[in-house]
């Protein structure tokens, strides 16, 4: 038996000991994640199947393990990069297929699976080149010669759109560049340039979706984020803008720009989160105090102090405070013409009395969203209020605001009956029929706003006791009696219940 070539020294505890390249081979295959070519087929098999299950996640991690057992097998980086691309992981993928031309130069459907790649992410010259190199091979390969079809029309577009751009024509240059986008949807240089295009058109809302999906298309893109985080702050959409400043700080926690521009906004959306909270609970002096803070705080963008002012609009409104709601209203209009706003400011002219005030906001809201519910049901409210001011006001009556309790009601009936009841004006004819007026009044006041459903058409600008209106039924027991006594001593009892 020949002697065995020594080729390595390796230490075992305190035992030298030597290795020949046969079991060099042996240890390098049990050495890479120990696996054998049986354990690679395995992997190989398995993604295969997780890929027919849609089980993109499991194939990905087999194909990994086989790609780690054998580097020098095309076949499986390519694999691999159809699955990297059907998780839309085009940089992955594009690494993947420049591996598998490196193996193996002639493997066609890799290059035209990188040209497509290529051509997706604008870049023209590289795609044209990979479908020129599949043609020179193979000339009658259709899905090459498609998609090489499809360069020249791309660059045209994308020329035509820098053209109109220089020209100042934005609608132009947007119309021309969405055709390049169609063609190229991987190319964040183009969504960026349409985003450009959209703010000097004035579209902010375009722009930002555009920013967005170029900050998705890049996995670095720290400008990105804080250039979107500052539009959706600019528009007032405070949380939003939140979330995109820390992607940045995701991306580089260092970042001093959009550290310094967190700290700003954090404290900001705090402040407008409590307030919106507190309205929506129905808390209405929380959300005043919150709302107070965000102005305190935020001097210069217009669209969050629109929105802090619209929570004060709305929460002075159903605070009753009217004057105060009608200030913030108007502050809020002045910078954006909401149809909520109008309907809060509004309700705060019908707190006022102000019916044309009233029914010309609601009418405001209705242009601005004819669909707006709110708005139609305010409309009809205001325009039977002014017709119900010219009779009885219930709430006047007893002294009592309409957002009072049954409780604050009957306690108010009390004090105003006992007041006013006939009884007491035995002496004095005059007096005596002012009191007979006012108490048929005061009993038809607590008719209807004891009674929710009487409470509720009168609030609608009804009167449920008007016998014009053809909704005039039962009438309060106590108020019946009076009416039969008109003119007669009064010898009957009332009940204050």
């Amino acid at each position: 038996m020949p002697s065995p070539v020594f080729v390595s020294d390796i230490m075992a505890g305190s035992v030298w000991l030597r290795i020949t390249p046969y079991l060099v081979l042996l240890a390098l295959e049990t050495v890479v994640e120990g696996l054998s070519q049986t354990e690679i087929n395995k992997h190989l098999e398995l993604g295969k199947e997780y890929l027919s299950k849609g089980q993109l996640g499991d194939a990905l991690s087999h194909y990994h393990s086989a790609v780690d057992g054998d580097p020098t097998n095309y076949l499986t980086y390519f694999k691999r990069g159809t699955v990297y691309l059907a998780l839309g992981k085009a940089k992955n993928a594009l690494g993947d297929f420049d591996r598998v031309i490196e193996l193996k130069p002639d493997f066609t459907a890799a290059r035209i699976e990188r040209g497509n790649i290529h051509l997706k992410q604008g870049n023209y010259d590289q795609a044209q080149l990979d479908f020129y190199n599949v043609l020179k091979v193979d000339p009658h390969n259709v899905e090459a010669h498609d998609l090489m079809q499809r360069i020249d029309p791309a660059r045209n577009s994308k020329r035509t759109a820098e053209y109109y751009y220089g020209m100042n024509d934005y609608v132009s240059a947007i119309h021309y560049l969405s055709e390049t986008i169609e063609m190229s949807p991987w190319a964040f240089d183009l969504y960026e340039f349409r985003a450009e295009l959209h703010l000097e058109n004035g579209d902010e809302m375009a722009a930002i979706s555009d920013v967005r999906v170029a900050t998705k298309l890049q996995s670095d893109d720290t400008a990105g984020y804080l250039k979107l985080s500052q539009m959706l702050y600019k528009i007032g959409h405070a949380t939003e803008a939140l979330k995109a400043i820390r992607e940045c700080l995701k991306l580089d926690p260092e970042h001093k720009e959009c550290f310094k521009f967190y700290k700003k906004i954090k404290k900001i959306e705090k402040f407008l989160v409590e307030a919106e909270t507190a309205m929506e609970n129905q808390n209405y002096i929380g959300g005043i105090e919150a709302a107070l803070k965000v102005i305190k705080n935020e001097k210069d963008v217009r669209q969050i102090i629109f929105e802090a002012k619209r929570i004060l609009c709305g929460c002075y409104a159903n605070e009753e405070q009217t004057e105060e709601a009608i200030t913030a209203c108007t502050d809020a209009l002045d910078i954006t013409e909401d149809p909520n706003v109008f309907c809060d400011r509004a309700e705060a002219y019908l707190q006022s009395e102000l019916y044309d005030d009233a029914i010309r906001d609601f009418k405001a809201a209705l242009k601005i969203d004819s669909n707006l519910e709110k708005a139609k049901e305010g409309l009809n409210k205001a325009e039977n209020r002014q017709k119900q001011a010219e009779r009885r006001d219930y709430y006047k009556i007893l002294g009592v605001k309409r957002t009072a309790t049954k409780k604050e009601i009957v306690k108010a009936y009390r004090k105003a009956a006992q007041k006013w009841h006939p009884d007491n004006y035995q002496t004095d004819e005059k007096m005596k029929k002012i009191a007979e007026k006012k108490f048929i009044d005061i009993a038809a006041a607590k008719e209807v706003l004891t009674d929710e459903e009487k409470r509720r058409q009168f609030d609608s600008g009804e009167d449920p006791l008007d016998p014009e209106s053809g909704k005039h039924q039962n009438m309060h027991p106590n108020f019946q009696h009076f009416q039969g006594f008109q003119g007669s001593p009064f010898q009957f009892k009332f009940h204050f219940n």
